[in-house]
């Protein structure tokens, strides 16, 4: 595939969580399908480099888990409230997974793996 090839990225469906209670219903939908959250700083270029490197590898997530979008800097209590319910601490960017509400997976920075997570997950 060349540089300008028009083979055009597919969209990740993300799920923004905006308010506590898409949190917390989230959270506990975890129950019935793991739930991932990413946590990102839209300022970051760190951030932005690690999203989209997992973007590249996350297609076969979309059936097994939901995906949830925290944009840290609009929603940062959000991202406190998640803290709090996961007893995972703070960073960014980052990803939670959940699978019957308990943690299964979590990473930061450049240790954030797609692949890893589909393994995990299957």
């Amino acid at each position: 595939m060349g540089l300008f090839s028009s083979k055009q990225k597919k969209e990740t469906p993300w799920i923004h969580i905006t308010s506590e209670e898409q949190l917390i219903a989230a959270f506990e939908g975890a129950i019935d399908k793991p739930a991932l959250f990413f946590k990102h700083s839209t300022r970051c270029s760190i951030s932005s480099m690690a999203l989209s490197r997992f973007e590249q590898n996350a297609e076969p997530l979309e059936k097994l888990c939901n995906l949830y979008f925290i944009d840290l800097l609009a929603y940062r209590p959000i991202s406190s409230k998640l803290e709090e319910m996961s007893g995972i601490i703070h960073q960014s960017p980052q990803v939670i997974v959940l699978k019957n509400k308990e943690v299964i997976y979590t990473a930061t920075h450049s240790s954030i793996d797609a692949k890893e997570i589909e393994r995990q997950l299957s």
